[in-house]
């Protein structure tokens, strides 16, 4: 989640894009993943039903190593509501070998972390938070699911993009994010988000928001950490510059923004990760449908709805992503959108509702958050409290509609 280029290297200016090509790649994208979708859907009443299921798994992460290691791998993919080992490594390896592009200034693979070059830091810090959360909190699974998973995508890699690489930045935030965001999702879930009817994604995106207000208030304080001066990007994804093209070029760019938007959660906002996750999560609902998205079996919906909000962000924030601007299009991705899947058990009006309101009011409710920040405060305050938000306004207003 990063969120804002105004914290790290700026991408390459382009010029302004138009509706016609930015639609056109955008809901290009979306025609594919719900074909995707409807594949998966058609798999699985063929599907071999092989490995484990969702069910149980948070019992068996106490007692056995295995089922624990997985439940550490399929922390990173619960964002995007997930839970899937599988769907870690394809993470894991879309990014890895756009790392690997990224070394060799091969361009197809787009850019990785906002072309800093700090990908390797901002996993290991955010790794590190992951596991000091399940090692702090995992004794909690034997009572069921439990939010460890959150402070993976806020705190510790948002501290290593604001002060840069290096063992000091990377261990403060995996330590500052594990104990202040880990423990108020574990709050909020009884307090805020049970009571008033809503999901739990809210009371986690709540708890990611003032966790990194809190973490880096601390910050502030502790001598070690000096912002870092952004240095030369390292490779980027360009658009292609025929001014005879620009529709084709637009086009591409927003078909690749729509796959960013699957990995901008983890700060990775890279093209080729955001395939690798989609892939390995589809093959890991054809092994066992019951194993993705907490056994639910709509992973097919939750696919379609997520890469419909972003288009529709995209198309309709697209003069802010102008000249090198950002735009949180991602936020409605892992929060409005799967979490009305669910409400909603797949509806209709709770698949493309969510999609749509996701889209209108995550966005410019993080820019305007995002804005009024403090210096020295990262800009996934904003992001993750506009998630809140707009998941506390969503699900009532849909809950209101006929599925």
């Amino acid at each position: 989640m990063m969120h804002s280029s105004a914290t790290t290297a700026r991408p390459q200016p382009t010029r302004e894009l138009s509706a016609a090509g930015t639609a056109l790649g955008a809901f290009g994208m979306v025609a594919l993943l719900g074909l995707l979708a409807l594949v998966l859907q058609g798999l699985e009443r063929q599907s071999p039903r092989v490995g484990p299921v969702y069910a149980g798994w948070a019992q068996d992460a106490s007692d056995s190593p295995l089922a624990c290691l997985r439940w550490f791998l399929g922390d990173i993919t619960e964002p995007l509501f997930y839970k899937s080992d599988l769907a870690a490594l394809g993470l894991l390896a879309g990014a890895v070998l756009a790392w690997w592009a990224n070394r060799r200034r091969i361009e197809w693979a787009g850019s990785l972390t906002y072309g800093t070059g700090l990908w390797p830091w901002v996993l290991a810090s955010a790794s590190l938070s992951l596991l000091l959360s399940n090692l702090a909190f995992g004794w909690m699974l034997d009572d069921g699911w439990q939010p460890t998973f959150v402070p993976f995508v806020c705190v510790a890699p948002a501290m290593v993009l604001l002060f840069g690489s290096g063992w000091r930045t990377c261990i403060t935030g995996a330590v500052l994010g594990a104990f202040t965001v880990t423990p108020l999702a574990l709050l909020f879930i009884p307090t805020v988000s049970e009571p008033l009817g809503l999901p739990a994604v809210t009371a986690n995106v709540l708890a990611m928001s003032l966790g990194s207000v809190i973490s880096f208030l601390v910050a502030r304080r502790l001598k070690w950490l000096v912002p870092r001066q952004p240095g030369p990007a390292t490779a980027q994804h360009r658009p292609p510059s025929s001014s005879h093209k620009p529709v084709l070029r637009d086009a591409v760019w927003a078909a690749r923004r729509v796959l960013k938007d699957f990995t901008e959660t983890h700060f990775f906002a890279n093209e080729l990760a955001g395939v690798g996750v989609i892939l390995a999560v589809a093959v890991a609902f054809v092994l066992n449908p019951g194993l993705p998205s907490y056994g639910s079996n709509l992973l097919p919906h939750i696919l379609f709805a997520q890469a419909l909000t972003s288009a529709i962000g995209i198309v309709l924030w697209r003069d802010w992503y102008r000249d090198g601007g950002w735009a949180a299009t991602y936020a409605s991705v892992v929060s409005v959108a799967p979490a009305a899947v669910l409400a909603f058990a797949g509806s209709w009006t709770g698949t493309v509702g969510g999609a749509v309101l996701g889209a209108v009011l995550a966005p410019p409710i993080a820019r305007a958050v995002a804005s009024r920040l403090p210096e020295g405060f990262h800009p996934v305050i904003g992001n993750t409290a506009a998630m809140a938000i707009a998941t506390a306004v969503a699900i009532p207003v849909l809950g209101l509609l006929p599925h």
